[in-house]
């Protein structure tokens, strides 16, 4: 299988989270992939998370519930550590739909509301940081 090539940031879509052209960062350094959350709420087995955003753009308010997650600990560049919640989703990237995991975090102080990590990363694609926007440009 040949991989497709990636720019440093792009556009997806998380269509089972009610999100579309989102833009994302594409991060090597990190492991997993990170999505804005602007509210969880553990209860009764499930978790109910709301994607809302001032800050960035097409993050309306959207609730999901999710009835299977986990928690992992995430090591920031900076070295600390935070457990977070992870979530299972779809992205669509190159008109494909993959499989994703989701860690849970406050980012309306980052640029953008998403990264994409190695784990989804690995064996699909390779990253030439002279691009941006590639695989948005083919749908």
């Amino acid at each position: 299988m040949s991989k497709k090539i990636i720019g440093r940031v792009d556009k997806i879509d998380f269509p089972k989270l009610g999100l579309y052209d989102i833009d994302v960062k594409i991060d090597t350094g990190a492991y997993t992939s990170a999505i804005h959350c602007s509210e969880i709420i553990e209860e009764d087995r499930t978790l109910r998370c709301i994607f809302n955003s001032e800050v960035h753009q097409n993050f309306g308010k959207t609730e999901i519930i999710f009835d299977t997650f986990s928690h992992t600990n995430v090591k920031s560049s900076n070295g600390y550590k935070e457990n977070r919640y992870k979530v299972k989703s779809e992205a669509i990237f190159f008109g494909k739909t993959y499989k994703i995991n989701l860690t849970l975090s406050t980012r309306d102080d980052m640029k953008f509301p998403v990264l994409i990590g190695r784990q989804f990363l690995r064996r699909k694609f390779l990253v030439d940081v002279d691009l941006e926007n590639v695989s948005y440009l083919t749908h």
